[in-house]
């Protein structure tokens, strides 16, 4: 069993299977992208399936597939596949933009996924699009969509708020939330590279007063 600092059991394994992404977030990449990793530095499936039968047997019963985005890689079907059939691990679940999770859906679904988190930062097209840099919103919805009729669930919307971006839109998220049963978690901004603004952050404390006016009303 693996225990961290803290004494908490880890069951939990977050992968990361490539460092590609088909969009371009403003607070995540640069405009013209980064230098992929060489082929060689990257982990077969092979090799991801074997270090998730050992970590298994360690006490992880739970993986997230992350990039990058994920759906980009040739075969990640078959990786959760393989994952799904390995002794101890029950639940796999993915990190998309969704960007390809209509094509992707089903097929996930039954190869062994049973959870999803789809970022999702703007409900308005032209905004997506500022967002993003070439994202079609109405891709990301569609995908949704499929994904929920083919079962998966839950499914997870992560909105990363930004002050003067896309803050009027806690309320529209909200009603997406209640409206079609999915779970919408607003997350604060980070310092994690130069796009950091401190002006640009919106407070844990900022989004829970206004939910609470939204349902008082």
């Amino acid at each position: 069993m693996l225990i961290d600092s803290y004494g908490r059991k880890i069951d939990y394994l977050r992968i990361s299977v490539t460092d590609r992404c088909n969009l371009r977030c403003i607070y995540c990449m640069p405009q013209a992208g980064i230098t992929h990793k060489p082929q060689s530095q990257i982990l077969s499936f092979e090799e991801i399936a074997r270090v998730a039968e050992i970590i298994s047997a360690l006490g992880v019963e739970k993986i997230r597939l992350t990039g990058g985005e994920p759906l980009l890689r040739k075969g990640v079907v078959g990786l959760v596949k393989s994952l799904s059939r390995i002794k101890g691990i029950n639940d796999i679940s993915m990190t998309t933009n969704g960007i390809l999770l209509k094509e992707y859906a089903a097929a996930l679904k039954e190869a062994g996924l049973k959870r999803l988190n789809i970022s999702l930062d703007s409900l308005r097209q032209e905004r997506y699009s500022v967002i993003t840099r070439q994202g079609r919103l109405e891709r990301v919805l569609e995908g949704i969509e499929q994904a929920q009729n083919v079962g998966i669930s839950p499914i997870k919307i992560n909105v990363l708020l930004l002050d003067g971006i896309n803050r009027d839109e806690v309320v529209d998220f909200l009603r997406l939330s209640i409206e079609n049963s999915l779970h919408v978690r607003f997350l604060e901004f980070m310092p994690v590279n130069s796009f950091y603004k401190q002006e640009s952050l919106v407070s844990c404390q900022e989004v829970m007063d206004e939910a609470k006016r939204f349902f008082s009303v």
